[in-house]
């Protein structure tokens, strides 16, 4: 009796692993899908892809621009923000070019090298746009992004998603669908003990 209830207690055990195992490989692959359809096509599109060193040439804040807080608002829906430009040596060919923060910056505001989050806070985000200016006067050489394609002349700062970061976004879905594999292994390696020993 007390042999039975261990045999069914190791099924319902083992039962109980297997969907585990079964369970953290399909959220796995959802991961991963999840990757490929949101972050992966952003790092396949950017272009500015070689490191290289720049040097500033002007940090100047221009007149406001307009920045909408979201697509398709409405004019009151549009705060004003200090337009600040850099332009920058780039060491590779030795041209004069634009400094962008990131690959979105270029998409949101073509005219400004730094673009502030939606903000009501115009003293902040002024406070930080001169701060950013004082700054690249301060540091004058800096390690930047080109394309070496040619498509963009202009450079970025630091890329949305570097090689380092797409890695570290792949290692976790990786880890669990390693340990999901891991885990019906070893049940159906149990499983498989069982039944040679109950044969025996």
């Amino acid at each position: 009796m007390l042999g039975k209830k261990l045999v069914t207690a190791q099924k319902r055990g083992e039962t109980r692993a297997l969907c585990l195992g079964l369970g953290m490989v399909a959220c796995s692959m959802m991961m991963y899908f999840f990757i490929g359809i949101t972050i992966v096509p952003f790092y396949t599109k950017s272009v500015w892809t070689t490191e290289t060193m720049c040097k500033v040439l002007k940090a100047n804040i221009k007149d406001k621009a307009l920045c909408p807080k979201s697509e398709g608002s409405e004019d009151e829906d549009i705060f004003h923000y200090p337009c600040l430009q850099v332009w920058v040596n780039l060491t590779a060919s030795g041209q004069e070019v634009m400094l962008y923060h990131t690959e979105d910056t270029l998409e949101r505001n073509p005219k400004c090298s730094y673009v502030p989050g939606n903000s009501e806070n115009s003293k902040e985000v002024k406070a930080r746009i001169e701060t950013i200016a004082n700054n690249f006067k301060k540091y004058q050489t800096f390690p930047c992004y080109y394309d070496p394609g040619g498509m963009q002349t202009n450079v970025i700062l630091s890329r949305l998603y570097p090689p380092k970061g797409l890695l570290f976004t792949l290692l976790w879905p990786t880890l669990m669908f390693t340990g999901g594999c891991l885990i019906i292994v070893l049940v159906k390696i149990s499983q498989y003990v069982s039944v040679l020993s109950a044969w025996q």
